[in-house]
C-alpha cells in the first residue's frame, strides 16, 4: 500500500481522502465483500484505513454505504458512481442496485458565472440572447438548468450550462481514479478480469461527451426525430443558435414529475396506462430506432397536463445497429416458442460463445431461465432478477461483455422500477407483448425479405465498378504463402443478451394472449 501511496504523486492526498471516506461510511468492508478479497488483504487494509475515521467524510446516512461515501466525494465522484451502475457485469449487482440511489442534486453554482459562460460561449450577452434568465431550477454534478426567454422568438426556453472548471477538476479526479483502480487490482486480485482501469477509461471517455454540449443537443435532435410521431411522448426541441460546447438551449416543457405518484393520481392521470406507455416507448426506441435514452429514471421523465410523457437530459444515450436488432429476432423466435436448443444455436452459429462450450448445456442454462418465466404470474416477474440470472450464465460460459448493451439491459431494470413505481401491478411483458410482436413481423416477414434485398441491391450497384479490383487483389491474397491462422475471436458476446429479457418478456405476453 505504501507503494502505491507513494507512486500517486500529487493524487496521494485524494487516494488517502477516499479510502478515508470509504473506511468511515462502511463502504470499503463492503466492496471488499462483494470482491471477496481473502482475509489477509482484508484485514490488514481495515487496520491501516482506521484513522481515516478521523479525517473520511460521513456523507448521507440514508444512503447504502457505497452510495454514501461517492455522494460525500463529490461531482466527479458521483458521475462515476451513476455510470458504475450501469454496469452490474463488472461490480456485481448488489452494489450496481446501490449506486441507483446516487442523487446528483448539488448547489448551484452563482448566476454571474452561468452569465459569464453563456457570454463566452455565444458570444454575445445574455441580455442580447434573452430577455429574461432566471436562476437555476435544478443543479447537477457537470451543468445546471436555468429558465430563460428567447428574445428572438418570444418561447420560454431551458438553458443547460456546464459548471465552471468542471473540465479541469474531472482531469485531476480522473488521474485519482486510475489510481484507485490500481490500488483495488493489488487489494483485490479477483478484480483483474473486470479490468478497472479499462472501467475508468470508458468513464473518461462518457464524460469527455458529456462535457461537450453539442453532443447533447445532436443527441436531443435525433431522438426527437425518431419518435416524432409517437403517440403520447415528447421530447424537447433543440435551439441550435443558442448552443455551443458549453450552452445547450431547448424548448420549456412543462409537466408534473414522474416521480410522484400521489400527484399524478391526485391529478387525474392514468397511472396504469402511463406505466404501460413508458415500457412501450422504450422498446420502440430500443429494437425500431436501435437509439433510446438510457437513463429513463423518475427525474428524467415529466407528464404533461394532457398525459403525454416528456423526457429529459439526454446526456447518456444507447445504440444498437440494425444487424444487432435482428439477432434479437432469432432469440425472440426461439423463446416464444421454448426452442431454447435452437436459440443456443444461434449463439454458437455467430461465435458469440466460445466454440468448446456444449451446446446442450448451454440451451440447458436458458430453458433455466425461460421455463419460470412462462410458469408464473407475468406481473410477479421482476426484470432485475431476470437479469441477475442473466449475468451468471454469461459469466459461465466465456462471453465478454459489450458496454452498449449491457446499458440496454440496465435501461430495461430502470423502465420496470418506473413502470411499477407508479402501477406495482404492472404487467409489463403483456405491454411488450404488442410492440415486440409488430416489430418482428415488420422485420422477419417478406417486406423485411424486399427491404434487404433492395438494400443489397443497392450496395452491389455502389461498389460495382470496383469489383475487378476486388477479384484481382483475392487471386493475389490466394497466390500469396498460407500465413497462421489468427487466433479465435468471441464477436459480441454479450451481443444477444441485451435482447433476452426482452425476448422473454414477449413469449410470456405471447403465451398469456394465446391460452
Amino acid at each position: 500500500m505504501l507503494r502505491f501511496l507513494l507512486q500517486a504523486g500529487p493524487n496521494a492526498w485524494r487516494l488517502a481522502r477516499v479510502l478515508a471516506t470509504f473506511r468511515k461510511t462502511g463502504a470499503m468492508a463492503k466492496v471488499l465483500e462483494e470482491f471477496n478479497a481473502p482475509a489477509r488483504l482484508r484485514v490488514p487494509l481495515m487496520i491501516v484505513t482506521a484513522p481515516g475515521l478521523l479525517v473520511g467524510k460521513s456523507g448521507d446516512a440514508g444512503l447504502p454505504p457505497v452510495a454514501r461515501a461517492i455522494n460525500a466525494l463529490g461531482p466527479a465522484y458521483i458521475k462515476f458512481g451513476q455510470i458504475l451502475s450501469t454496469r452490474p457485469d463488472v461490480i456485481g449487482p448488489n452494489l450496481a442496485r446501490d449506486m441507483r440511489t446516487l442523487q446528483d442534486a448539488l448547489p448551484p453554482f452563482p448566476m454571474e458565472e452561468a452569465r459569464r459562460a453563456i457570454r463566452e460561449a455565444l458570444d454575445r450577452e445574455v441580455e442580447e440572447a434573452f430577455s429574461e434568465f432566471g436562476p437555476p431550477i435544478a443543479a447537477a454534478s457537470i451543468a445546471q438548468v436555468h429558465p430563460a426567454i428567447d428574445r428572438e422568438t418570444g418561447r420560454k426556453v431551458a438553458v443547460k450550462v456546464l459548471r465552471p472548471g468542471i473540465e479541469r477538476q474531472f482531469r485531476k479526479d480522473i488521474a485519482a481514479f486510475y489510481m484507485i483502480a490500481r490500488v483495488l487490482e493489488w487489494v483485490a486480485p479477483q478484480a483483474k478480469r473486470l479490468r478497472p482501469r479499462a472501467v475508468v477509461s470508458h468513464f473518461e471517455g462518457v464524460v469527455t461527451a458529456e462535457m461537450d454540449l453539442r453532443l447533447e443537443a445532436s443527441a436531443a435532435s435525433e431522438f426527437a426525430h425518431n419518435v416524432k410521431d409517437d403517440e403520447g411522448f415528447l421530447v424537447p426541441e433543440i435551439v441550435w443558435p443558442l448552443c455551443d460546447r458549453r450552452v445547450m438551449t431547448a424548448s420549456w416543457v412543462e409537466g408534473m414529475p414522474m416521480g410522484d405518484p400521489d400527484g399524478l393520481r391526485a391529478a387525474g392521470h392514468d397511472l396504469t396506462a402511463l406505466a404501460e406507455r413508458i415500457i412501450q416507448v422504450f422498446l420502440l426506441q430500443a429494437l425500431r430506432d436501435g437509439f433510446w435514452h438510457a437513463d429513463m429514471h423518475q427525474g428524467n421523465l415529466k407528464v404533461a397536463p394532457n398525459g403525454d410523457v416528456l423526457a429529459l437530459d439526454f446526456g447518456i444515450m444507447g445504440r444498437i445497429d440494425r444487424v444487432t436488432r435482428r439477432y434479437y429476432a432469432e432469440i425472440l423466435l426461439g423463446f416464444l416458442r421454448k426452442d431454447y436448443r435452437r436459440v443456443a444455436e444461434v449463439h454458437f452459429e455467430a461465435g458469440y460463445v466460445p466454440a468448446d462450450k456444449d451446446v446442450e448445456l448451454f440451451a440447458q442454462a436458458l430453458r433455466s431461465i425461460g421455463e419460470p418465466i412462462f410458469g408464473q404470474d407475468a406481473s410477479r416477474i421482476s426484470m432485475a432478477r431476470l437479469l441477475a440470472h442473466l449475468f451468471e450464465v454469461t459469466e459461465r460460459f466465456g462471453m465478454v461483455t459489450q458496454t452498449q448493451l449491457i446499458l440496454l439491459q440496465r435501461s430495461m431494470v430502470v423502465v420496470e422500477g418506473v413502470a411499477r413505481s407508479l402501477d406495482p401491478n404492472a404487467n409489463i411483458w403483456s405491454a411488450a407483448g404488442p410492440v415486440v410482436e409488430r416489430w418482428m413481423r415488420e422485420n422477419l416477414g417478406p417486406q423485411a425479405a424486399l427491404r434487404d434485398t433492395a438494400t443489397a441491391l443497392r450496395t452491389l450497384a455502389r461498389i460495382g465498378p470496383r469489383l475487378p479490383e476486388l477479384a484481382e487483389r483475392l487471386v493475389r491474397l490466394a497466390d500469396a504463402p498460407e500465413a497462421p491462422p489468427p487466433p479465435p475471436r468471441r464477436r459480441g458476446a454479450h451481443l444477444l443478451w441485451a435482447g433476452l429479457g426482452a425476448a422473454v418478456g414477449a413469449a410470456a405476453a405471447w403465451l398469456a394472449m394465446t391460452t
